[in-house]
Order: C-alpha cells, then structure tokens, then sequence
C-alpha cells in the first residue's frame, strides 16, 4: 500500500505475496445457499495479476453474489475459497480488504456534494499534528490524489470541485484509482458501464486496461458481451447459479459469447414454437445443436 504524509490511512495488508505464477484468487466448486435458496453452485474461478477476468450473466444469475464471497461480504456454503494458494473465508470486507481485494460497486461510496480530493480518502484520511489535536493535512491528500489519477492517466484541473459535477465515467475512474492506491491487488468491478453511455464506456474500458497493465487482477462484473470482449482475458458466463462457460480469449469468440450470454440454448429450443407466431423470422436464429458443442481451440479450426 502507498503511504504518504506524516498520517496514517488505508487498511493494513498483510503479507500477500502470491505464490509463483499461480492465481491470486480461486474458487473451485464455490456455492452459497441461502436456507432452502441455492444462488450459487459449482462455480470455479480464477483470477491471475495483469489480466481482467469477466463474468457475465442476465439478471439472477449469480454474479452479486460471486461478488459478495469474495468480497467478504458473504461466506461461501460449499466449495472452496483461495487467495494466493491459502484456503481462506473472511469475516467482513475490511478481511478481503486486508488481503489486497477491492470493490468499486456501482454506487461508488461517494459523497456526491464533496471535493474529489476528500471523496479519494474518504473514510481513511491523512492526519497531522500530535494527538489528540490531530488535524487533517489536507495539503498532501491534495497532492497525493493528484499524483494518484495522474498516475492512471486520469487530468483533472480542479480537485476541489465536487465529485457529483463529474461524468459518470469520470467517477468510476476515480474510484478505480482511489482503490489502486489504498493497496488493491484484485479489483472487482461491478457493472461499472451499466449506466453509461458510449463515450464514457470507452473511458471505464480504458482505466480498466490501465490497472492491468499495473499488474492488478481485474474482475469485470458485465452483462455486456461486447465491453467484456475489449478487455477481457477470461470469460466466465453465469447461468441460473451455474458456470455455463469458462474460456480465454483464445477459445471463444466474441459471437460465442454473445450466444451464451443472450440464452441462445433456450432461443434454439424454442425455433420451432417461434416459428408458428406470424411475422417471426427464425431463419437466423441458432441451432440446439450448434450451441451445446464444446467451444473449440484455435488449434481445433475455430477462431
């Protein structure tokens, strides 16, 4: 964790060096059950340094509460939960947060009518001076946030203006640089385009390379194919609870993965009732067949 200025902040990691070439995150067979509930079953995933792992999936299909095992939010009822090689289940999110993992939700914790500075260390702010008339020093958490989005490539002319007055894409940025700074090894993005429009889209898609490229494990919580696919290295599509696909790059294409995240199994079944409802073109619609084939390699003749 970087740490400037005479204060303290931030939470302490403890010593999180990941074993070599291995993930910094695993799931193997993770579920949870809520009572009689089952909203996660089976699930494996793997998170590496400098690549972005995207999970992708419709409305109930599990990926909140993926995001909640391993952010510590919720502990998992079945399975197994890794980081750097050590079994573990937290407690909390400060546990998670100890471990160098991260979440920037798409509420984004900020206070919308303060300055950008105080909204970076808002919650763990510098502080000078003997105790107990610690004041905050406002002068170097200025400066650090400065320095910090600079850092992500990330210009703003005036820190003091309040968070609200920025774009959409322009808060998901400072969020992402905030929880870069405070330690984050695994960053978890959840939906963090939903919202947006294109522009600001390319913006997110563009911080979300950059903390790869950092070294960062990145988890990109989308329900859109085509933002996954411009960054992703990984692709894991979450279906009903259950890991419906888990690919690299190299394995799926971006049609592919359309389909599994369209429901593409379930429009095949349904072709030939679709085909008696006058003025519905089925003719492009995929076949059953086509889509319970396992993805193939490029090796295998498939791009």
């Amino acid at each position: 964790m970087t740490s400037n200025g005479t204060g303290t902040h931030g939470a302490v990691l403890k010593n999180t060096a990941p074993a070599a070439d291995g993930p910094l995150v695993e799931l193997r067979g993770a579920g949870k059950s809520y009572g009689n509930i089952r909203a996660l079953h089976g699930v494996d995933l793997k998170v590496h340094a400098s690549q972005v792992t995207c999970v992708l999936g419709d409305n109930g299909a599990g990926k909140s509460t993926l995001i909640k095992i391993i952010s510590g939010l919720h502990q998992h009822t079945e399975g197994d939960f890794h980081v750097d090689g050590r079994p573990v289940r937290f407690g909390s999110p400060r546990d998670a947060l100890a471990e160098g993992i991260a979440t920037v939700y798409q509420d984004l914790a900020t206070v919308p009518l303060m300055p950008v500075w105080r909204n970076f260390f808002l919650g763990s702010e510098m502080t000078k001076g003997p105790w107990p008339v610690r004041r905050l020093d406002i002068d170097t958490m200025k400066k650090t946030a400065d320095r910090e989005l600079r850092n992500m490539g990330i210009v703003l002319d005036d820190l003091e203006q309040p968070i609200g007055t920025l774009s959409g894409g322009q808060r998901q940025c400072v969020a992402i640089a905030r929880a870069v700074y405070f330690g984050a090894r695994v960053l978890i993005l959840d939906e963090p385009t939903a919202a947006l429009g294109v522009k600001q889209s390319g913006v997110v898609l563009k911080y979300i390379a950059a903390a790869r490229d950092r070294g960062l494990g990145v988890i990109f919580i989308t329900h859109n194919p085509h933002h996954a696919y411009m960054v992703g290295d990984h692709f894991s599509v979450l279906r009903l609870g259950t890991l419906e696909l888990s690919a690299g790059r190299s394995e799926v294409s971006l049609e592919e993965l359309t389909n599994h995240m369209a429901g593409g199994a379930e429009l095949a079944a349904l072709k030939h009732e679709l085909a008696q409802v006058r003025g519905v073109d089925v003719e492009e619609l995929p076949e059953k067949e086509d889509l319970t084939a396992p993805v193939k390699t490029p090796s295998e003749g498939t791009t």
